[in-house]
């Protein structure tokens, strides 16, 4: 028996998967039988067009300013600037090493299928084939990043969960999301900072906010935006029933200098409080934690990860403003689509589902991506979800631009 409020409906289990059986999001797809002259030739116009989108040359004009910029012994002098400047000539290195890596690798691997042939060597074939497959599955991971052109796209990401049904089952829950998207980030090296977390009486948290501060996370993040869904043997449940847990996650973007948000001072309540840990222990024995509520729109933020109640409530009105302007835009696109005739298209309802009792699956439920090891994806291993959801995101938008 459930211990949820909800109804139990259990996704259907897999069928079973036989040897080179492939998914539409697997990006698995088997390349037997294909020349692999066809296959560099197709491989290298892909790339060609990557280089394009992203120009190359533009690329390396930013990191030549950036480098200049870093090397003025004044930057330091705004510790928020010299770090953006560092973080944004860091991604900028990596990216194009990363596409000047993979045209390399290309004419590598051509001159790998030469030797193969006048040799006659099937062991030197064989490292070719092996190359092949790897530098298609790196060429369409890089494919992706081309497909983030929204406007805000290219910003960081601030993300917030919540818990919601499920009792204390949620709040374990939710901890773990926060945990899967931290790992997430970490095996990236992107910088993250966690501005609040709220833990419950018994177990978890209530809810957590955090940045991943790096190039395009908002882009790379947006699509995770919804419902979360969790079925397991609950261990708070002394009769060890299946329990059927939510949480909420929400993605918007980092507020820049440029955005404009009119807030007006008199429509928002502050309160101060003592920071807490698990448990509801103190962390600080000052009331430095701040928490806003934007009376007009019912948004609540708050931040407590500085001792510094000032700079608690600028983080909290910068959180309070990306809410703001996301809630903006979103509003305006709804509008757009009712002029238009459209119905209004939300990633905010129930996108993917974690089964780990009666058996193991991580499903997503718009593409249709599946993983059968749920302990890795709660780990962090997420890549293959969010490669097919911002292909799915495209070609939604692109159905009703």
């Amino acid at each position: 028996m459930d211990g949820s409020p909800w109804p139990e409906i259990l996704p259907p289990a897999p069928p079973p998967r036989t040897l080179g059986q492939c998914r539409d999001g697997d990006k698995l797809r088997s390349v037997a039988g294909i020349d692999p002259k066809d296959q560099l030739k197709e491989l290298g116009s892909t790339l060609g067009g990557i280089e394009q989108v992203l120009d190359l040359d533009a690329m390396r004009r930013d990191i030549a300013e950036l480098r200049e910029q870093s090397a003025d012994p004044d930057l330091w002098n705004d510790q928020e600037r010299a770090q953006g400047v560092t973080r944004r000539l860091s991604y900028l290195e990596s990216e194009l090493g990363r596409v000047e890596t993979l045209r390399q690798r290309l004419d590598d691997v051509a001159t790998l299928y030469e030797m193969a042939d006048e040799m006659d060597d099937a062991e030197t074939r064989t490292e070719a084939d092996e190359e092949l497959a790897s530098l298609h599955k790196a060429v369409q991971q890089l494919e992706v990043r081309t497909l983030m052109s929204g406007e805000y796209d290219a910003r960081e990401a601030l993300v917030t969960i919540n818990a919601q049904a499920g009792g204390v089952d949620a709040a374990d829950w939710a901890e773990q999301l926060q945990r899967m998207y931290l790992r997430w980030a970490e095996r990236h090296g992107y910088p993250t900072e966690v501005y609040e977390t709220s833990y419950a009486e018994e177990a978890g948290i209530k809810s957590t906010t955090f940045t991943v501060k790096a190039p395009y996370a908002y882009g790379t993040l947006r699509g995770e935006h919804g419902t979360h869904r969790l079925v397991r043997i609950s261990p708070f449940d002394s009769q060890a029933r299946r329990q059927t847990s939510f949480a909420g996650l929400d993605v918007v973007p980092v507020v820049e200098q440029s955005d404009h948000v009119d807030i007006d001072e008199s429509e928002l309540r502050i309160d101060v409080y003592r920071s807490s840990g698990p448990g509801g222990q103190g962390v600080n024995t000052t009331d430095s934690a701040v928490r806003i509520t934007h009376l007009p729109s019912g948004i609540v933020v708050s931040c407590q990860n500085e001792r510094s109640q000032l700079q608690n409530k600028a983080t909290a009105m910068n959180v309070l403003q990306a809410k703001l302007l996301e809630r903006k835009r979103q509003e305006e696109a709804d509008k757009m689509s009712a002029l238009r005739g459209e119905g209004t298209s939300s990633w905010g309802t129930q996108i993917r589902n974690y089964v780990l009792h009666p058996y193991q699956i991580v499903k997503d439920l718009r593409t249709g991506v599946e993983a059968g090891n749920p302990t890795a994806v709660l780990d962090g291993d997420l890549d293959e979800f969010i490669e097919a959801e911002i292909r799915w995101m495209r070609q939604q938008e692109a159905g009703t631009g």
